[in-house]
């Protein structure tokens, strides 16, 4: 039987007794004559049943407070949960995004560091060659000196030696 099923058994049964009553002498409306100790009897155990189902009721009640205060703290440690792993997963993102940033700015230096080099072995490479250009102007015009200097103090050439060179 349910809590508040027996007493409103009772109730029901003390019900059926006045409306069974019988009307007295002369109509009286809404008066009833019913037998006092059949009520005092009904009475006496709502009176005893009460309790015990007042102290189910709350007892009842107590337990669904209690599963209700469970659950509501399974929901806030699913939530705890879910913030921390949402926490995680942006942490991870973020550490993927820096990751990301710092090989950006890697290749971004390398890329620099790439045509800076390249730049200097160029301008390195044209300085040496206008150094050996020089060199060889130089060369060319000290050969040339040489030469007319030779002309000059040789005379015709191939009149009496046949030297081959």
């Amino acid at each position: 039987m349910q809590p508040g099923e027996e007493i409103e058994s009772l109730v029901d049964e003390l019900e059926q007794i006045v409306s069974e009553g019988k009307v007295p002498f002369g109509g009286g409306g809404q008066k009833r004559i019913v037998d006092a100790q059949e009520v005092y009897e009904i009475l006496d155990e709502i009176r005893r049943v009460f309790p015990q189902e007042f102290a189910d009721a709350r007892r009842i009640v107590k337990e669904e407070g209690e599963t209700l205060d469970r659950a509501q703290q399974q929901a806030d440690a699913i939530i705890a949960d879910a913030q921390q792993q949402a926490m995680i997963l942006a942490g991870d993102q973020e550490v993927v995004r820096i990751a990301q940033q710092q090989a950006d700015d890697i290749r971004d230096q390398a890329s620099q560091y790439e045509r800076d080099t390249r730049y200097n072995a160029e301008e390195y490479a044209d300085t040496v060659l206008a150094h050996l250009e020089d060199n060889l102007k130089s060369l060319t015009s000290s050969v040339g000196r040489v030469r007319q200097t030779l002309d000059e103090n040789s005379g015709p050439r191939n009149q009496t030696n046949n030297v081959p060179w």
